[in-house]
């Protein structure tokens, strides 16, 4: 069983367990252990977002690699996905992103990658854990046998240029205006800069990290000032991204919001359309809505539905030969480019599709009309109310109700101590009262 890893890496408040220097350093260490295979010269490379903690985190692991032999390439603030990438083209045996994502400066992460560039499977990171907790001391290697480490100055060029060859060639941004709201965090320099050297006029936001501000009132988790800036320049959309820059949001030329589940759709629909749409659909989770379902059955495709996490997406992708997939929350993963979610290239393949329709933003990212859909968070502390007898009556109740033409999914989430009830159905007052319902009746055993 796994207790230290959620369904994305270790999280936690900064500087309290499980994100300690101390934790780190086993971390790194079990990581380290577990990864080495043969007699070669052994690289983990590590890279962050732009938090404080970084400070602290990205040292520790540090040490618990060298201290099981192996070499360190350290990269500083990077998007995840370029940790991703980069693991595979300097062939290394491990890569390490220090993040908590869309989550305020307080917490941090730590993911971690193996050699393919695939984020860990539960069972590998099963075993770090049990590495940690039966004494990877005993695993320290002779000094002679020490690690490295060794800073990446070119580690951001090598990303941008990767981004860019996956926008189509003969194709610019020329004449284009976006807002690109980098969240303070780890593309505040990259974004901007891949937007620009393919001919964008760019309108930056979010793009001065202080250590304390990522993900403040701004990114793919709070799009307002994003929305506001492109009515302020009359831009033609904008995107946001969050602090790790695996995800983004999209806003058309009038402000309004295009989700996860409207972009799968129109690169699905296209893709297919160029005949480079693999596995005869895409792959999405159990929080996409029922009109994206609806929407590609129409044109003859499939969508196969995961847990939530976009690593369960990608693991579905490669087991089954599909090259899209994503989640509704902005997480779009393209195996033709990469192995994990890239806010980044992801909005590039939207972008050209805009160019190549000449048409508004607007008309062209909307596929569908998505059914209604309501999303509740409700905090809980060491109570185990999904377990109560009285909730799981509400829930059967809410099921019953929404019937065969709705939806509802209750899950924990898996970063944050968080109950998340959606449901989704044709009749929006129906899907309120079944929501409240559970809401409340949780709240009442949570306390």
């Amino acid at each position: 069983m796994r207790k230290l890893f959620g369904t994305d890496g270790v999280r936690g408040t900064a500087n309290q367990e499980p994100m300690t220097a101390e934790t780190a350093l086993k971390i790194g260490m079990a990581a380290g252990r577990q990864f080495l295979r043969g007699d070669h010269r052994h690289r983990a490379v590590i890279g962050k977002d732009t938090r404080l903690s970084g400070y602290l985190l990205e040292p520790a692991l540090t040490a618990g690699f060298i201290a099981m032999g192996m070499d360190v390439i350290l990269v500083g603030p990077m998007p995840t996905p370029a940790i991703a990438m980069l693991t595979r083209s300097l062939r290394a045996d491990i890569g390490v992103m220090i993040s908590a994502s869309h989550n305020p400066y307080q917490d941090n992460g730590i993911k971690l990658f193996g050699p393919d560039g695939c984020k860990l499977s539960d069972e590998i990171e099963a075993e770090i854990e049990h590495r940690i907790g039966n004494g990877i001391e005993k695993d320290l290697v002779p000094s002679d046998r020490l690690g490295r480490a060794m800073r990446l100055d070119d580690a951001l060029g090598r990303y941008m240029e990767h981004v860019k060859t996956t926008f189509p060639r003969g194709l610019t941004l020329d004449g284009l205006r976006i807002v690109v709201d980098c969240a303070h965090g780890a593309a505040y320099k990259v974004a901007p800069t891949v937007l620009w050297e393919l001919g964008a006029e760019v309108v930056q936001i979010g793009v001065t990290p202080d250590g304390l501000n990522i993900n403040r009132d701004c990114g793919s988790t709070a799009p307002e000032a994003m929305c506001e800036a492109i009515r302020t320049h009359k831009a033609h959309l904008g995107i946001a991204l969050d602090g790790d820059a695996d995800r983004m949001v999209l806003a058309d030329e009038t402000g309004a919001l295009v989700d996860g589940d409207q972009i799968m759709a129109l690169i699905a629909r296209s893709w297919q359309e160029s005949g480079r749409l693999q596995g005869g659909g895409i792959v999405a989770t159990v929080m996409s809505n029922l009109g994206l379902e609806r929407y590609l059955k129409k044109h003859g495709l499939e969508l196969a539905r995961v847990q939530v996490g976009d690593r369960y997406v990608v693991e579905y992708m490669h087991k089954h030969g599909y090259n899209v997939g994503g989640e509704q929350s902005g997480h779009i993963i393209f195996g033709d480019f990469g192995t994990t979610g890239d806010g980044l290239i992801a909005a590039l393949q939207v972008l050209a599709e805009i160019v190549r329709a000449q048409r508004p933003t607007s008309e062209v990212v909307r596929c569908f009309n998505p059914l209604p859909q309501l999303l509740r968070s409700i905090r809980f502390g060491e109570t185990a109310p999904l377990e109560d007898s009285d909730v799981l009556c509400a829930i059967q109740q809410g099921k019953s109700s929404l019937g065969e033409e709705g939806r509802l999914l209750i899950r924990k989430s898996g970063t944050e101590p968080l109950i998340r009830i959606m449901a989704e159905g044709s009749d929006e007052a129906l899907i309120d009262r079944v929501v409240d319902n559970i809401v409340t009746t949780i709240e009442r055993k949570a306390r």
